[in-house]
C-alpha cells in the first residue's frame, strides 16, 4: 500500500545561518505523483532529502500516514530512491544491484530471486540479469535504478531529477514509462525537477518552490493557467507580463501598461480595487491577424523575430505602445505565417489575463 506524506511547517538551516528550506508546508496524497519544481538552489532536494531521512529538519515534522518519522532513520521509512546519477554498483551484475535492498534485509535466496525476476520484467530488462552498468544504455541504467527501488515494494518512491542526464527522446520515453509504472503499482511517488515540461507532463500536481519556500501548490493545469505569483507565472513556460495603475475603460476596469496601452481587465477583478498590479498572459491566447483586419483589437505592433517551432510558430512582436511580448500560433501552412517586419493585430479574451501577486 502506498502512503500519504505530510511536511508540516519544515525548515533546514545549515551552518552559518543559510536557510535551504523555509517553513515548507504540503500534503502529498496516497497513491499520487507529487514533482517538486523550483531552480536550482530553491531547496527541492533537500526537502526530498528531508523526507528520505538522508537529512535531518531544523524545525518542523515529517507525517507519513499521521505517523511521525521526522527523526526516524533512513532505512526503516520504506522509501525506494532513485538519485540523478543512478548509483549503481559498477562491478556488479545488473541482477545483482537490483537484488542489494532484499539482501539487505536479509529474505531468503529463492523469494529474491522471484522479486528480482519480477521487478526487472515490469522495467522490460529480461535477459540483462548478468550485464554490468558499463555495458547498458543510460536509459537502461535508469530501468535497473527504478527495479532496484521498487523492488523492496516501498509506500513511496523518491525520485532526484532520474532523467536529467538522458536525452530528450530517451527522456520523454521514460516520463511515460516511469508515470505508467507508478500508476501500476500505485505508489506515492514524490519527484523532484527543474524542468517546466517534465512536471507538467507527469504529475498529478506540483509544488513549484523559490528560495526555500513554496510559492504555489497545484494541478499542471492549474499552475500553468493560474498562476498566483510573478514567479510561478514567469517559470512556467513563455508568459508576458504586465505592470501598471487600475485605470477605467468603457467596458469596465482596465489598467494601465504606460505609453496608452490600456488592458481590460477580468470580469471577477472587483473594480473598486485601486493601485499597481501586475497580470499575466500565455502567448497562445494571443490571436494575430493582419493589420486592419481587427477594428477592436486589443493592441496593435509589428514581427520582430519569429521562431518556428514545427507545430507552431512562436512570434517577438513590438507593440505600438513599446511593449515587447510573444505570441504563439498554430502551423497551419505558410500562407498562414507572418515575417518579420509584418504589422499585425493582436487580440485576446480578457478573461485570460491572469492577476498575479507580487
Amino acid at each position: 500500500m502506498s502512503a500519504s506524506i505530510e511536511i508540516a511547517g519544515v525548515s533546514k538551516i545549515y551552518d552559518g545561518g543559510v536557510r535551504a528550506v523555509d517553513a515548507v508546508a504540503m500534503d502529498i496524497r496516497q497513491g499520487e505523483f507529487f514533482s517538486l519544481l523550483g531552480p536550482s538552489g530553491c531547496g527541492k532536494t533537500t526537502t526530498l532529502r528531508m523526507i528520505a531521512g538522508f537529512e535531518a529538519p531544523s524545525a518542523g515534522a515529517i507525517r507519513v500516514d499521521g505517523t511521525d518519522i521526522t527523526h526516524l532513520p533512513a532505512h526503516k521509512r520504506d522509501m525506494g530512491m532513485v538519485f540523478q546519477n543512478y548509483a549503481l554498483f559498477p562491478h556488479r551484475s545488473v541482477q545483482e544491484n537490483v537484488a542489494f535492498g532484499l539482501r539487505m534485509r536479509r529474505i531468503d535466496k529463492a523469494t529474491i530471486a522471484a522479486k528480482v525476476k519480477a521487478a526487472l520484467a515490469m522495467v522490460e530488462l529480461t535477459g540483462m540479469e548478468d550485464r554490468r552498468p558499463g555495458q547498458l544504455s543510460g536509459g537502461q541504467q535508469q530501468r535497473v535504478a527504478l527495479a532496484r527501488a521498487i523492488v523492496i515494494e516501498p509506500r513511496v518512491l523518491l525520485c532526484d531529477e532520474p532523467l536529467g542526464a538522458l536525452d530528450k527522446k530517451l527522456r520523454q520515453q521514460m516520463q511515460f514509462e516511469l508515470k505508467q509504472l507508478q500508476k501500476a503499482l500505485g505508489l506515492t511517488l514524490v519527484f523532484v525537477t527543474h524542468d517546466q515540461e517534465e512536471a507538467l507532463a507527469m504529475s498529478d500536481r506540483i509544488a513549484v518552490m523559490n528560495g526555500g519556500r513554496v510559492e504555489q501548490i497545484g494541478t499542471p493545469v492549474e499552475i500553468y493557467d493560474r498562476p498566483t505569483t510573478r514567479f510561478v507565472a514567469d517559470f512556467i513556460g513563455d508568459t508576458n507580463i504586465f505592470r501598471g495603475e487600475r485605470a477605467a475603460t468603457t467596458s469596465g476596469s482596465g489598467l494601465a501598461v504606460g505609453n496608452g496601452l490600456v488592458l481590460t481587465l477580468p470580469a471577477s477583478v472587483s473594480a473598486e480595487a485601486t493601485g499597481v498590479l501586475s497580470v499575466a498572459l500565455r502567448p497562445e491566447k494571443i490571436r494575430l491577424t493582419a493589420a486592419g483586419q481587427s477594428p477592436s483589437a486589443c493592441a496593435h505592433g509589428q514581427v520582430e523575430s519569429t521562431n518556428f517551432l514545427g507545430g507552431a510558430v512562436l512570434y517577438r512582436i513590438a507593440l505600438t505602445s513599446g511593449h515587447r511580448i510573444l505570441a504563439q500560433q498554430p502551423n497551419a501552412g505558410t500562407s498562414s505565417l507572418f515575417a518579420p517586419g509584418n504589422l499585425v493585430a493582436l487580440d485576446w479574451d480578457p478573461s485570460d489575463l491572469v492577476v498575479l501577486r507580487d
